[in-house]
């Protein structure tokens, strides 16, 4: 039986926190889709088409070392409507501290009462990406700095390119 897992962000960008969550999700599940969320009141630093690239080159190899299927997808609405459309029973959420536990507390219990047929599972951080998030990185690059410790290799060129782009 194929079990397949919802993995929704906006992977902007891509961080080795990201990476933990799959590999870890992996393990569970036979099938996993990540969904790009593109929401039109935000600009991202990336497209969601070089954000699925990315996710592709770096979390594919981590997908095919446990055995899972992996899928990358886009959606501009509900997460629970895209967890329908790609057949999923469970949306994966990553879990850094208790911050993160009570909003992703609050999510689950909208998400469950809008698809009930979609569990939620949380999966801890490593310790070592517990400090890790998209927009700390993102700064981080923005003002020159070194975010090679935070990021897949093929990220943190893709940040230093784009920033270099940008001066």
């Amino acid at each position: 039986m194929t079990r397949t897992a919802l993995y929704a962000g906006s992977f902007d960008p891509v961080t080795n926190g990201h990476l933990d969550v799959v590999r870890q999700a992996c393990r569970l599940v036979s099938r996993l889709v990540i969904a790009i969320g593109v929401h039109p009141g935000k600009t991202p630093l990336f497209t969601a088409e070089e954000r699925a690239a990315l996710l592709r080159e770096t979390c594919g190899p981590l997908a095919r070392a446990e055995g899972a299927e992996l899928e990358i997808a886009s959606f501009d609405d509900l997460a629970v409507s895209a967890a329908r459309r790609c057949g999923a029973t469970l949306f994966i959420r990553g879990l850094r501290d208790g911050t993160d536990l009570d909003y992703e507390m609050q999510l689950a219990g909208m998400n469950g009462a809008m698809a009930p047929e979609v569990q939620t599972v949380f999966l801890p951080a490593s310790s070592p990406v517990r400090p890790i998030t998209a927009t700390l990185v993102r700064q981080i690059a923005q003002m020159g700095g070194d975010v090679a410790p935070f990021v897949p290799g093929p990220v943190a060129a893709r940040l230093a390119a784009r920033f270099a782009e940008r001066s």
